[in-house]
């Protein structure tokens, strides 16, 4: 419950601050419950990819960069995570808009990533989730509406509160 309040809280004041940035005024402003804004772009493997493919799943957003000390840190819980749920339906989509593609792919050797990874050259995903900072974490319903944008580092019991309800006809390995 408390994992829930701060999310809130959090989304709430990058609500704020997003709106302090002088950003484009057409650009709605998310909340929790909001429908996820569709993206779609074209994986590191060459395979298009799009949210609406994955209607039905609970799908894990993170926006991140290669410098990121919580990115390098936590992607071990999210390979883990995804491992353990993707039977279940569990999607995770690493999204990376500051990185050229020789670093990216290094980072996702060196971590071993399983998992989509996008590159976002042109900042429009980031733009439809109101991205200023990474790393951040969008956690999406199965009926794709937001449950919890998180900034920071994240942990499995946090991901375990938030989708647990979701993935929970998965038994443990």
């Amino acid at each position: 419950m408390f994992n829930k309040i701060l999310s809130v809280l959090l989304l709430c004041f990058l609500l704020v601050f997003s709106a302090c940035s002088g950003s484009d005024q057409n650009i709605k402003k998310l909340k929790i419950g909001d429908p996820a804004p569709d993206f779609s772009g074209t994986d590191l493997n060459g395979r298009p990819l799009s949210l609406s493919q994955y209607q039905g799943q609970p799908v894990i957003l993170r926006f991140w960069s290669t410098d990121c000390k919580y990115c390098r840190a936590d992607t071990p819980i999210f390979n883990k995570y995804f491992e353990k749920y993707q039977a279940a339906g569990l999607r995770v989509v690493y999204v990376n808009r500051h990185s050229d593609e020789a670093t990216v792919r290094q980072f996702i050797a060196d971590l071993e990533i399983n998992f989509p990874v996008l590159i976002d050259k042109d900042g429009t995903i980031a733009a439809h989730y109101n991205i200023k900072i990474e790393p951040q974490t969008i956690i999406i319903s199965p009926d794709h509406r937001i449950l919890a944008a998180i900034l920071g580092g994240v942990s499995e019991p946090e991901l375990m509160n938030l989708l647990g309800e979701y993935l929970e006809n998965e038994t443990d390995n």
